[in-house]
């Protein structure tokens, strides 16, 4: 590993898997020849999404990853290149004294891979050191729930909004952050844009009507029927 990327750094190939897995069959040791022979699927074969050059500039501003087309098997592998990038980007802009905005949708899926799951759980008090500020979002709160690690995440966010609960997410979420019943009762059976939100060792209900009328509402909807235009621009 160490050579490939000695190589890049005084002009030689950009270091991917493809460039990795070429290192490893120059090697005459019986280890590396295994470690080739087991990235051969991800380097050369119906697997190699990851292993090319990327032809996406990573130093936009606004950087997004979507892992919605990945299949079971590459997901794994796709986590770890994003949340690797992830972290790579908090790095860089911290020492260039930028602060980072990280926005993570569906959240609960982040905990269906091990990896993906534990490197979270440490990034989650590593971002906030290196001034980036991580916003999760899902509507699964009992499957993260579920999750030692997300729990304890959950429990340590100093800034959460809750709209409204189905009740096994109630029962868990006033028991994980303390709120009482009657608190509980503005995430039950609550109306859209109205909720809870916890800042620090304090709870304050809220209401958020957003008029339905303007042109900003018909950008923003996700509901069916009212995303017509959302679609039409894809």
């Amino acid at each position: 590993m160490g050579e490939v990327y000695e190589e890049y750094q005084h002009g030689g190939p950009v270091p991917t898997l493809r460039v990795l897995r070429e290192k490893f069959l120059e090697q005459d040791e019986p280890e590396a020849q295994d470690l080739a022979l087991v990235s051969e699927l991800f380097t050369n074969g119906s697997l190699d999404a990851f292993a090319h050059k990327s032809n996406v500039d990573v130093n936009n501003r606004i950087m997004v990853y979507d892992i919605l087309d990945l299949g079971k098997q590459l997901k794994t592998m796709g986590l770890l290149v994003i949340t690797d990038a992830m972290l790579n980007r908090v790095t860089e802009n911290w020492k260039q004294g930028k602060r980072t905005h990280i926005f993570l949708d569906e959240f609960h899926v982040v905990f269906e891979n091990e990896y993906s799951g534990a490197f979270f759980n440490s990034a989650w008090r590593r971002f906030r050191k290196r001034n980036a500020f991580p916003t999760a979002i899902t509507q699964n709160v009992e499957y993260l729930l579920d999750s030692v690690l997300a729990s304890t995440m959950i429990s340590n966010s100093e800034y959460i909004v809750m709209l409204n609960q189905a009740e096994p997410d109630r029962a868990k979420l006033a028991k994980l952050l303390n709120i009482s019943n009657e608190q509980m009762g503005y995430i039950t059976n609550a109306d859209a844009g109205c909720g809870l939100v916890k800042y620090g060792s304090s709870l304050v209900p809220f209401v958020n009507k957003f008029p339905t009328n303007t042109r900003l509402y018909k950008l923003m909807t996700t509901k069916p029927g009212e995303d017509s235009i959302n679609r039409g621009r894809m």
